[in-house]
């Protein structure tokens, strides 16, 4: 009751509220700063002052004092209901109660606004909410500051616990620094698993750097292969084009044959119409009779004039056309299709078992390299005795395969494929395409060719790139070799029916060839 009867007494009579900073006028009463500050400013346009209490009028805007006693007692106020909820008192305020704010741990005391301030600020003074110190940070049972941690339980203890307690001889620690250790290994733990995050991250950051390079590989390659469709199909168009204008021509010049006959037909017909109005016109008739008689016999011969048609093959052979346009658009699907559904490269390894003797094979036995001396290695069946070829270590059954070779080190090369029955000792029928086991792609200075069964067919166009791609699909019995330019073009097809198993093979002369992987990173 005394509180509240107090309270009413020190209530601005402004706002009806508790004093917020109160000051005094010169009259004597008090008010809240921020209210009177505003009274006076509205009386300011008049150029009168007056205390809004009693009306006591002052010539100019009077000082406003703070009222210290009036103050203390209101900051007492506002504190005392923080008094009656919790009772916790600062620990340093002795000789007048002020309410607790914080709690140190390391210092085991309450307090208040004040004396935060001056608290000391190192690590080891560590500050707490009142209410985890009333709810968790107090024994259950004495009711004192858990300062210790008993090992021996894993349970957080206060002094009496150890000294008179259950926990009386257990090994302690000093909490805090239990509390340090742990903090400590937790930030280990958070640690560890950010740099797992981290490279979580990264790795999902390559591999995107990974999905977007194979996507702009594949957008290139897609690129190429409609290229190479335009640039087909632009072929094929003037071909079969020129195939119309050529039988263009040649109708043209049937007709224009046919129609000159026809032309001096016509002269002829209308020189003997005129001759038989003559005829009518002559009065004897044994004249008539006779030259009647002689025109019978020259309509017999036109007649027989007349009877002459447009000769075979005068009109459009459209089905020629038509087979000429098919078969076009079918080589070019297959052509387009073969390299579209190209699979991923295989790892090619040279067999050094069956290099011939006048090449080297490197260790890792991607590279081949022609050596101007013969080496003088044992003879064997698998190795080649007088040709510079060597086969893969892999055998193909089915397919289909695709690899990449390097052929820019050399000036004559071979590849291709070849059964391994291939005839490994001798000269002719030894190289690769020069016999019924084996098909090659080959270069001589600047001659390019494939070659099958002792059968040469000479490259119209030269490989511009220094890459070479061989695609093999032995169910489908096909072989095809292509120029990896830009645009990628396909050079030549072979196909057959392979009736087992084949091996790669690589020949070269003055120079080298490297097995290389599709689309290698720069």
């Amino acid at each position: 009751m005394l509180f509240d009867r107090l309270r009413e007494e020190l209530k601005c009579s402004i706002c009806l509220s508790i004093y917020t900073y109160p000051v005094t006028l010169r009259c004597g009463h008090n008010f809240c700063r921020g209210c009177i500050d505003r009274v006076l400013d509205t009386q300011r346009e008049s150029g009168e002052y007056s205390c809004p209490e009693c009306r006591q009028k002052v010539p100019r805007r009077p000082q406003l004092v703070k009222n210290k006693t009036l103050y203390n007692i209101v900051h007492f106020l506002s504190i005392e209901p923080n008094l009656k909820d919790n009772g916790t008192l600062c620990t340093h305020c002795i000789h007048s109660p002020i309410a607790a704010v914080k709690f140190c741990l390391y210092c085991d005391a309450f307090l208040c606004h004040n004396h935060l301030r001056v608290h000391k600020k190192s690590p080891e003074h560590v500050l707490t909410n009142l209410a985890i110190v009333d709810e968790r940070g107090r024994c259950p049972v004495h009711k004192q500051v858990l300062k210790y941690f008993c090992t021996q339980d894993d349970a957080c203890i206060c002094e009496s616990c150890y000294v008179a307690g259950e926990h009386n001889g257990h090994p302690l620690n000093v909490l805090d620094e239990v509390f340090k250790k742990r903090l400590r290994h937790l930030q280990k733990n958070v640690v560890t698993e950010a740099e797992r995050s981290n490279k979580r991250v990264q790795n999902l950051h390559e591999d995107k750097t990974k999905a977007l390079g194979k996507a702009n590989s594949e957008t290139e390659r897609v690129t190429a292969v409609f290229t190479l469709l335009k640039e087909r199909l632009e072929d094929l168009e003037k071909r079969v084009q020129g195939d119309i204008m050529k039988q263009t021509e040649m109708v043209a010049l049937n007709y224009d044959e046919v129609i000159q006959r026809a032309e001096t037909e016509n002269r002829e017909i209308s020189s003997k119409m005129g001759h038989v109005e003559l005829l009518c016109t002559t009065p004897d008739p044994l004249t008539a009779l006779q030259e009647s008689h002689a025109g019978d016999q020259w309509d017999d011969g036109d007649r027989a004039r007349g009877d002459v048609r447009l000769p075979d093959g005068g009109d459009l052979k459209v089905l020629g056309v038509s087979g000429t346009l098919h078969m076009g658009l079918a080589d070019i699907l297959k052509e387009v299709t073969a390299y579209f559904y190209m699979p991923d490269a295989v790892d090619i390894l040279l067999d050094p078992n069956t290099a011939g003797k006048k090449m080297i094979i490197s260790d890792d036995r991607k590279t081949a390299y022609w050596s101007y001396y013969t080496h003088r290695d044992p003879d064997t069946p698998e190795k080649f005795q007088d040709v510079p070829q060597v086969l893969s270590c892999l055998l193909f059954t089915a397919g289909p395969y695709y690899w990449e070779v390097d052929v820019g080190g050399s000036k004559s090369w071979c590849v291709g494929v070849c059964y391994p029955s291939i005839t490994r000792k001798g000269r002719g029928r030894t190289r690769c395409g020069w016999n019924r086991e084996s098909w090659a792609l080959s270069r001589c200075g600047y001659l390019y060719s494939v070659t099958h069964d002792e059968t040469s067919y000479r490259l119209p166009e030269k490989i511009s790139s220094d890459r070479v791609g061989v695609y093999l699909d032995c169910r489908a019995g096909q072989i095809s070799f292509y120029d990896l330019s830009a645009p990628i073009r396909h050079v030549f097809t072979f196909t057959t029916t392979f009736t087992g198993p084949l091996h790669a093979v690589f020949g070269v002369a003055h120079g080298y060839l490297k097995m290389c992987e599709r689309n290698p990173e720069v």
